[in-house]
């Protein structure tokens, strides 16, 4: 029979507990299974943003007393931003635990860290999510707390740039959709400057999605043709069309659509650099001036060795350093 005192065992250690929920299965969302987000670690708890014009880079943390990235007469200013501290809390009690005993092969030890790892799993796809929140607010150019109210980021307001917007006209059925698609890809192209990208893709609200499908350009560009398969499945898929893939977006949380359902999030895609994920060390002694990784967990015991208490936790900082490029699509 388990006891209490197994989670003395070095499996419930800090660096073993982290192992087991950076190993877990990762369900992703849309926008971190296509990859946007490059992730780096860093050992400081604040990233410097620097802004030359309308372009943003991450400047690396250094040393103190050793010398800094060279700065050229072009650099005009240099911002700090915190990365976003995101904890949760369980606990397993004494009575989950007092009734496991050895089946098979397995130990107790092996069983208990089935319920932990049970425990890290739900932990896990809940800091997933707000993973995939706080990137497309970063898309969005506002990172919002759970709540879908609080700013904790705003980066058009930040960097003193306005956002690019563009009427599609999706309610005139006599509109040019192929030209408002290509405008839109002109204004891309002009705030990459000299930076290619390999592609353009538009996260689409429900409303927006369900105009721009019926639309007479659309339909008569897929009429009669191979492509039109992808107008008579479901509907919910992407396509591509002047020069740029839609896809309908399904996303919300605390009843806050990811994307508004009225309007369509133009961005470029294989741009190096452009989002940016940057994860902060834990603040436990252990990992204080480390390279930060994407999760971290620890126990510690209850009161009167009742059971154990756990944390999960995620600092991240997600980033567009080219929040230009970003072009806000109207119906």
């Amino acid at each position: 029979m388990a006891d209490i005192a197994i989670f003395e065992d070095d499996a419930f250690s800090v660096s073993s507990l982290t192992a087991a929920i950076n190993d877990q299965e990762y369900l992703p969302g849309r926008i971190s299974s296509l990859g946007l987000f490059r992730e780096e670690g860093i050992s400081t708890i604040t990233v410097q943003i620097e802004k030359d014009g309308d372009t943003l880079a991450l400047v690396p943390a250094g040393e103190r007393g050793t010398s800094g990235l060279v700065v050229g007469g072009t650099k005009r200013l240099m911002i700090p931003f915190n990365t976003v501290h995101l904890p949760e809390r369980f606990t397993i009690k004494a009575d989950e635990i007092q009734g496991i005993r050895a089946f098979g092969s397995r130990t107790e030890l092996q069983s208990v860290q089935d319920v932990v790892n049970k425990r890290l799993a739900k932990a896990r796809r809940q800091l997933d999510a707000t993973h995939e929140f706080q990137r497309m607010g970063a898309l969005n150019g506002q990172v919002l707390d759970a709540d879908g109210k609080t700013v904790l980021l705003d980066i058009y307001k930040t960097f003193g740039v306005q956002r690019k917007k563009l009427p599609m006209g999706l309610g005139n059925p006599d509109t040019e959709l192929r030209v408002r698609a290509g405008e839109a890809l002109d204004m891309q192209e002009e705030a990459l400057g000299s930076i290619t990208s390999t592609g353009s893709r538009a996260f689409c609200g429900k409303n927006f999605w369900n105009k721009l499908i019926v639309h007479k350009s659309v339909k008569e560009t897929y009429l009669n043709t191979m492509q039109a398969a992808s107008l008579r499945g479901d509907a919910r898929e992407s396509f591509e069309f002047g020069g740029i893939v839609w896809e309908r977006y399904r996303g919300k949380v605390a009843g806050v659509s990811f994307v508004h359902d009225d309007k369509a999030l133009l961005i470029p895609e294989g741009v190096p650099d452009l989002y940016v994920s940057s994860f902060a060390p834990a603040d436990y002694m252990e990992t204080v001036n480390t390279q930060g990784i994407p999760y971290y967990s620890k126990l510690e015991p209850l009161p009167f060795n009742k059971g154990v208490a756990g944390e999960a936790q995620s600092n991240p900082l997600h980033l567009c350093t080219r929040p230009l490029a970003q072009i806000l699509l109207e119906m």
